[in-house]
């Protein structure tokens, strides 16, 4: 069992940054990777960044490559998003999520651990 808390959400401008963090508890010794998802109304939940625990490889989804940065802190068990240059498309509910396999990294479905979710809204 792993337990997920994100935390960080708010309101920000267009062009300003923001950054979330994701604190793991529980059997976290079983993660293989986190993820950061977001989800708008009435939308899937789309891939936004993912990170290996081990070895640290990052991943990205095109649309927030070169602005956000997913890092992580084994010794806390947490892993950061650092949002930067953010526009209004980004607003959205953000997830922590962590998968104890292997496999591809933009699908929810293929994620074991969700948190409760953190929101963010950027104006304009």
């Amino acid at each position: 069992q792993v337990q997920l808390v994100e935390s960080g959400g708010g309101l920000v401008q267009a062009g300003g940054s923001l950054r979330l963090s994701c604190a793991a508890s529980g059997r976290t010794f079983s993660t293989y990777a986190m993820g950061w998802f977001r989800q708008r109304p009435g939308k899937e939940r789309e891939f936004v960044a993912a990170i290996r625990w081990s070895g640290g490889s990052t991943y990205y989804a095109d649309s927030v490559k070169g602005r956000f940065t997913i890092t992580r802190d084994n010794a806390k068990n947490t892993v950061y998003l650092q949002m930067n240059s953010m526009q209004p498309e980004d607003t959205a509910v953000y997830y922590c999520a962590a998968r104890s396999n292997s496999g591809t990294y933009a699908y929810p479905n293929e994620y074991n651990y969700w948190g409760q979710g953190t929101q963010v809204t950027v104006s304009s």
